[in-house]
């Protein structure tokens, strides 16, 4: 190894949470060195989250059009696909990531391209894709943002068969005749609407009772009865009990519990994340490896009071906005730590406290409904020992929900703590539902009492007159 090069702080792992907090660093004055070992931006902007939103979107405004008088004969037929496919590539940057790393340069943060392992503490030791080796000290903090990866489940003949992963299904550039999805995930509920939409013939296979197991059950169901009408099948209470394929191309055969068999062009699978902990070094600082790595409420391993660990990697709350808000956290905390003197405001809704990962996560699913939730759903609140309530309303009632498409579907719920009069959480289901959440989000990150909601007017005819309703009802 050569001699080390000394940083304030240390960011192993470049995506979304990694280069917030090298930004958040830097804006305090810290030194900063950023590891990647793939590609800058990480796998929300190259296989997650952008592109399966630029995929999704044509898919989604043709299944709003269709349903607009006057409009739906001329969205009738079906989409250009290479467009598609190049409005995607586009937003990748054709897979490449000249402009993450210039954004980095310009805000002062030094990245080093290859594999990068703890080497014990307070060290990073780096092998480039060339073999060269570095090693980097940090004289506050290291990040781990390593984010996580598809598990593959140990079913016989699944490793061999070549199956989709999300990645390749949000870069694939044919949609195949038919896609096996196994799972009921975000993932497996948007890549069903969006290759069902560019012309595959999908079906979906779901262990458990629905899709969307998370949410509210109402959600799951929406988005599973407008896929069914789609064309999509969707099958539930079914287990996988082995896959068969001749190498990793060709026709896959999908056995059944029960022996039945289903035959497709691809299988994608979209069962769960693990975390990319294996090889990057936990064990020389005293941690286990291949695990999620535990933090306290400013991201900080506890024990271990240089040690960091921001985004999926942490299983706070796997989404990029929340990796990108610990990140922002963890960043105001290692500033502070580093300056001294001040105690950190560590409290709930302190300045270095993520209390959003508790309180007041929020997730939009983009299939056709849109699904959108944030804070604690009914089964979590009791769960939590809340006296709660919930109030429903047919989003269908709300008369910008008419204006919106005809026969438009959907449905909201708040859940509301009856000790304090505030939200704990709400959940919208239906077109354009996404654009809901985050007045949502401000109430309940802000403890918002329902009397003061009652003043905030909503615009008439919006979709946001739900507040309204659901207001009315719980008032009776």
């Amino acid at each position: 190894m050569t001699e080390a090069v000394e940083y304030d702080v240390v960011v192993l792992g470049g995506g979304p949470a990694g280069e917030n907090v090298a930004d958040r660093t830097r804006a305090a004055g810290l030194s900063t060195a950023l590891v990647e070992s793939e590609l800058v931006g990480g796998e929300c902007s190259y296989w997650a989250c952008v592109p399966s939103k630029s995929l999704l979107r044509p898919v989604l405004a043709r299944a709003d059009a269709r349903r607009v008088p006057g409009l739906a004969d001329a969205a009738g037929g079906p989409l250009d696909t290479a467009a598609v496919f190049a409005h995607r590539d586009y937003w990748t940057g054709n897979w490449k990531d000249e402009g993450q790393i210039d954004w980095l340069d310009s805000i002062g943060a030094h990245v080093y391209r290859g594999h990068g392992r703890l080497y014990g503490v307070r060290k990073v030791a780096v092998t480039s894709p060339e073999g060269e080796h570095h090693v980097l000290s940090a004289r506050h903090a290291v990040v781990v943002a390593t984010g996580t990866r598809a598990v593959i489940p140990d079913v016989p003949g699944m490793a061999g068969a070549g199956p989709w992963t999300s990645r390749e299904a949000t870069s694939a550039r044919v949609a195949p005749g038919r896609l096996l999805i196994v799972g009921g995930s975000v993932v497996a509920a948007e890549m069903a609407t969006a290759w069902q939409g560019l012309g595959s013939q999908v079906t979906v296979l779901v262990r458990g009772t629905g899709l969307l197991p998370r949410m509210e059950p109402f959600a799951g169901e929406l988005v599973a009865e407008a896929l069914r009408e789609a064309g999509a099948a969707v099958r539930t209470g079914v287990s996988v009990e082995a896959v068969v394929r001749d190498g990793s191309t060709g026709p896959v055969t999908v056995v059944l519990e029960g022996g039945e068999l289903l035959e497709g062009d691809e299988l994608l699978v979209a069962t769960g994340r693990a975390p990319r902990t294996e090889d990057i070094g936990l064990d020389t600082v005293g941690l286990p490896p291949g695990r999620w790595i535990g933090v306290d409420d400013s991201c900080r391993v506890p024990g271990h009071d240089w040690l960091y660990a921001v985004g999926d990697v942490n299983h706070r709350a796997l989404l990029t906005h929340q990796g990108k808000y610990q990140a922002r956290i963890a960043g105001a905390a290692i500033a502070a730590r580093a300056a001294g003197g001040t105690p950190l405001d560590t409290g709930p809704w302190g300045a270095h406290a993520a209390t959003a990962d508790t309180r007041a996560v929020t997730q939009v699913v983009f299939t056709d409904p849109e699904a959108a939730a944030v804070g604690l759903s009914l089964a979590e609140a009791e769960r939590a020992g809340h006296r709660v309530r919930a109030v429903d309303y047919d989003l269908s009632k709300v008369t910008g929900a008419g204006l919106y498409a005809d026969g438009y579907r959907g449905r909201a719920r708040m859940v509301v703590d009856l000790d304090r009069e505030i939200l704990l959480g709400a959940t919208f289901v239906g077109p354009g539902a996404a654009e809901l959440l985050h007045a949502a989000t401000i109430a309940v990150a802000g403890e918002v009492p329902l009397e003061r909601l009652w003043h905030a007017v909503p615009a008439f005819p919006t979709l946001s007159e739900i507040w309204l309703r659901l207001l009315e009802a719980y008032r009776g």
